[in-house]
């Protein structure tokens, strides 16, 4: 049987995201999967409301499902996105971050957490692979946060990330097709897709490029100074994507790179056992404030002032 490969596109039809990600699905199909692909405009997706009741029902081991469910798409496209062995996001940049579209799409994401998921029994682990395609009008510098971005929102899913690339200078509809190099470069994502499929998944690893970001775990480009996390965790530097844990550290050629500590994928957030410290967090905090009634009464109490407040709007 072979394996499926979905492509999720938040570009303009016809245009440079569409385009890419079709140079590379062409590659998987061509050598022996079974291709899908959508274009996120074709669909309705809601934004995400922030009601909780997905945490909220998962941090007492219950599977609630999102309370949007029946009212758009998410809900379809995710029920045939979970059967996928990989897929391919592409997705414009605004603003140095992935679109609104993408995004919206995406932080939909977390009533399907699978390591939450999973740890409460609702559902069995599955093994997925993922690339990324960031395409924008302007050099890295305007695309800092947009690969970023798309990795972060992967994680719920589990999907191993095993290329990205981000297409820069092409700000014109279609305009990614005066360059032969960018349509190589999906191309051969496409290519490391299917090899990271045909490789055990113990050993599958990053195929892309192997000096890519600052971190040696999810090879982002964004680093933070650390603070205590929950339950008093601290690194003096953090990766701001995954959460490796470690320091700066000076070669011998005098250059700065970032060492992950001895213990520094204890929460990492691309796998489902460091998400699953996560599902310990928000039940201790969300759940300890729900299931006590002082605390629920005290905030009933102080809420009133904030309501009783009316400023003008426009």
């Amino acid at each position: 049987m072979g394996f499926k490969v979905m492509g999720v596109s938040a570009g303009r039809k016809d245009s440079n995201c569409d385009i890419l990600l079709k140079e590379a699905l062409l590659v998987c199909q061509e050598m022996g999967a079974e291709v899908t692909m959508i274009n996120l405009k074709d669909y309705n997706l809601l934004d995400c409301t922030g009601c909780t009741a997905c945490t909220m029902g998962m941090s007492m081991g219950k599977h609630t499902g999102c309370s949007l469910d029946q009212k758009d798409d998410k809900k379809k496209i995710m029920e045939v996105l979970l059967e996928q062995d990989a897929v391919i996001f592409a997705a414009p940049t605004f603003a140095l971050m992935p679109s609104s579209e993408y995004l919206k799409f995406m932080h939909r994401n977390l009533a399907y957490e699978t390591a939450f998921l999973t740890k409460i029994g609702a559902i069995s682990h599955r093994d997925r692979v993922g690339a990324l395609i960031a395409v924008g009008g302007s050099s890295r510098s305007w695309q800092s946060m947009t690969l970023e971005c798309m990795q972060a929102s992967t994680f719920s899913n589990s999907f191993k990330i095993v290329d990205m690339f981000t297409a820069t200078m092409v700000p014109a509809p279609a305009q990614v097709l005066l360059h032969e190099e960018k349509l190589a470069r999906a191309r051969e994502i496409g290519s490391n897709i299917m090899k990271a499929l045909n490789t055990p998944v113990a050993e599958r690893k990053w195929l892309g490029e192997p000096d890519a970001g600052w971190c040696p775990n999810c090879h982002s480009n964004c680093l933070c100074l650390g603070e205590p996390q929950w339950r008093g965790l601290q690194y003096p530097i953090e990766c701001a994507v995954c959460g490796a844990g470690g320091d700066l550290v000076k070669t011998e050629d005098g250059k700065w790179k970032f060492v992950i500590a001895a213990n520094g994928l204890e929460r990492d957030r691309t796998s489902e056992e460091g998400r699953g410290v996560h599902c310990d967090e928000i039940a201790d905090t969300q759940g300890g404030f729900f299931m006590d009634p002082k605390k629920r009464e005290e905030v009933a109490s102080k809420v009133q002032k904030y309501k009783d407040i009316k400023f003008k709007g426009i």
